[in-house]
């Protein structure tokens, strides 16, 4: 199979490499994808640059997500899966094979049915920012009758937890950085949109509430942002955070916290419960056969161009940048 990797950390045109290689077999609970699409996320980024842990192996094929079409089984998978459309999450988890090649093996679990009317563009969005997303709005039970406020509401994590709250009863606010966005996230269903850059955020938000808070936030840059949350939580809040890039050690002003009987939860989508887990996959399986999802693509590349892809990624922006793999065989 083509498949790109990289055998140690450094910048993209230095460490990622496109070439043949084995196609993979699935071991025991595993199935085998013909990937159509891969997903990059900001983290695929860090892990190739070096910024989480060491080199797991001598080579490492990245990306979290993708999508694509079972095309084989491993012991103890049914054979009726083959054939099966599916999108793929944590595939290069605790594993060093991920989607950016023709061919993925994962656990079967982590092959989710698409339903008619998804395609693999979808499917290869979803994965980290959706199961991110849907860990932080319903972590701590359900929003239905809630504000919940969304910082960075059109990002790729952002933009679902819109979605997923909106969808499950709760009236949403979200911050964005500049006023174009403010459609953007309205559309996916944000009640009220504030301009952090242009606005007083904990003044709107309060002004909003009539004075009353909120209760819950699912927050991009926790530390960033602590002084602002403190002042617009209620009693019995939760603050879900995914991210602190600001401020990578933030000081927590620990009274402050506790006389709001105030609940901080750090969300590593890979290591969220599996019943958690299995609930996001259930709900975002759920509204795709719906037709209620909206994903945001922010670019389009061949694998032979997966530098320019995660070059792409490290310059930020909204939405998922894909790759587009051709040329796998069917089994």
């Amino acid at each position: 199979m083509r498949a790109a990797w990289y055998s140690k950390f450094g910048p993209a045109e230095e460490v990622l490499l496109v070439d043949e290689m084995d196609d993979p077999e699935p071991g025991a609970g595993e199935v085998r994808v013909r990937i159509a699409v891969s997903g990059i996320n900001p983290v695929d980024v860090k892990r190739r640059r070096g910024g989480r842990g060491e080199m797991p192996a001598a080579q490492v094929i990245p990306h979290f997500d993708g999508a694509g079409t079972i095309d084989k089984t491993g012991p103890g998978v049914p054979v009726g899966r083959v054939g099966e459309r599916v999108w793929i999450f944590e595939a290069n988890w605790q594993r060093t094979m991920g989607t950016a090649a023709q061919y993925a093996c994962v656990p079967t679990e982590r092959a989710v049915r698409l339903p008619d009317g998804a395609g693999f563009d979808d499917g290869a969005c979803l994965g980290v920012p959706a199961m991110t997303a849907h860990a932080c709005v319903f972590a701590d039970g359900p929003v239905d009758g809630q504000t919940v406020l969304v910082t960075g509401g059109t990002g790729s994590v952002g933009a679902y937890a819109v979605q997923f709250a909106a969808l499950s009863g709760a009236r949403v606010i979200a911050t964005v950085g500049s006023d174009e966005k403010k459609d953007v996230a309205a559309a996916m269903g944000a009640r009220h949109v504030i301009n952090y850059k242009t606005e007083d955020v904990a003044s709107r938000v309060m002004d909003i509430t009539g004075g009353v808070g909120v209760g819950r936030i699912v927050e991009v840059e926790f530390g960033g942002n602590l002084e602002t949350s403190l002042k617009i939580v209620k009693t019995n809040a939760v603050i879900a955070a995914y991210a602190s890039d600001a401020a990578l050690e933030p000081s927590v002003p620990f009274y402050r916290l506790a006389y709001a009987n105030l609940t901080v939860r750090h969300i590593l989508v890979f290591l969220v419960p599996d019943k958690l887990k299995q609930k996001g996959v259930d709900d975002i399986g759920r509204w795709l056969s719906e037709g209620k999802l909206q994903s945001r693509i922010a670019g389009r590349f061949g694998l032979d161009d997966i530098v320019a892809a995660h070059e792409a990624v490290a310059k930020g922006g909204n939405g998922k940048v894909l790759i587009e793999i051709s040329g796998a065989k069917l089994a």
